[in-house]
């Protein structure tokens, strides 16, 4: 005996629906150099981010819904990273995007950010490009470099050095950066006692280890991704020269630290974010809770930079509402104000999208720790 019509159709129906592939609600995009100079601080970026994530998808999502982290490895190449944004937008249809990595990548994603009016949500760099003038689709989550550079240079001015070399990376993030060491050196009345630009992909030290050791350098502020801040250490360290090497958040993570190796003792970082053992700071303690019970022994700067992002990113999820569109996350962003992050206050506005404006200083201990 043959079951009734409708009760065949339901059947039907119920074994479509199961058999339809599973898909997140909401779609984060992410494209960021897996591969490549900054393949280390890239991937803790990205576990810390997903420390909160996972949480949040643990907790039932954003008003119900999943957050799935769609990640794609540019290489840290800007074409690349236009390319892979582009199937996120059009093929992974991404609600917004997310802490991608690098200032001539972050310039390259603008138009695509106007075209199709989709926010950029903590891009992983400190340019100032990214924050004056305000990008309506940008929104910012660390400081910017040349606060990160300029309070460098004043440290090291407290420490009674006046030979100081500035030798940066020939890119639009080095050059930003660079301005803040010059506003530095202003401030202190001193001059770099020598200055280089290097090309990121092909760096050649040689002319820097000659003029660290002809101005016999005190200290070498060095702005450049991990791989050539540690492979210029190594030459500098060959060279005879014991100058202090300080470099900026970029490379606050763990695998910079052993990048260096050797040579890790004693290089000053600056910070974004305050230190990843301060468990009295509530977005510490809580970051590295949640880091300890995915069987990880805590957290870096560079994984807590991607846990705040997140959190910004999950806050505008929550205020656009239950059925999020890509103006109204943008608009819930730009209405966020005195947002506490765990004992980090964070505000936006038409007229500034720049976040935090916290910046510390760190040396790596002989434990290959940074210690504050």
């Amino acid at each position: 005996m043959s079951a009734p019509r409708s009760g065949r159709r339901a059947w039907a129906c119920l074994l479509a629906l199961l058999s339809m592939p599973a898909a997140a609600q909401i779609v984060v995009g992410q494209t960021s150099g897996f591969t490549g100079l900054v393949a280390t601080g890239v991937k803790e970026n990205t576990d810390g981010a997903k420390l909160w994530f996972d949480h949040v998808n643990r907790q039932g999502g954003v008003h119900g819904q999943k957050i799935e982290l769609v990640s794609l490895d540019d290489q840290f190449q800007p074409p690349r990273a236009v390319e892979n944004t582009k199937k996120l937008i059009t093929e992974h249809n991404a609600l917004v995007l997310f802490m991608n990595r690098g200032t001539p990548h972050s310039e390259a994603l603008v138009p695509l950010l106007d075209q199709h009016r989709i926010a950029l949500v903590a891009p992983s760099t400190g340019a100032m490009v990214l924050h004056q003038p305000v990008h309506p689709w940008i929104f910012n989550v660390r400081t910017s470099y040349q606060r990160e550079t300029e309070r460098a240079v004043s440290l090291l001015a407290a420490m009674a050095m006046t030979r100081i070399a500035l030798v940066y990376a020939d890119d639009s993030a080095g050059t930003d950066a660079a301005t803040g060491a010059d506003r530095g050196f202003e401030s202190v009345k001193q001059k770099p006692v020598f200055v280089h630009k290097f090309d990121r992909h092909k760096p050649d030290f040689a002319p820097v280890v000659a003029g660290v050791n002809q101005f016999n350098a005190q200290a070498v502020l060095f702005i450049g991704s991990a791989g050539n801040v540690s492979d210029g250490t190594r030459a500098i360290r060959a060279g005879g020269s014991t100058a202090r090497i300080v470099t900026i958040s970029n490379n606050a993570s763990g695998g910079f630290i052993k990048l260096l190796g050797e040579y890790a003792h004693g290089t000053i970082v600056t910070q974004v974010f305050p230190p990843e053992r301060s468990l009295a700071v509530p977005i510490v303690k809580e970051a590295h809770d949640l880091a300890l019970a995915k069987g990880l022994p805590g957290v870096t700067p560079a994984m807590l930079e991607g846990y705040a992002g997140a959190k910004v990113l999950v806050e505008g999820l929550r205020r656009a509402g239950p059925n999020p569109t890509r103006q109204k996350l943008r608009d819930a962003l730009e209405a966020i104000r005195r947002f506490d992050l765990g004992g980090l206050e964070l505000s936006y506005g038409p007229n500034d999208h720049t976040g935090l404006e916290y910046v510390d200083l760190s040396i790596i201990g002989a434990d290959g720790k940074f210690r504050r």
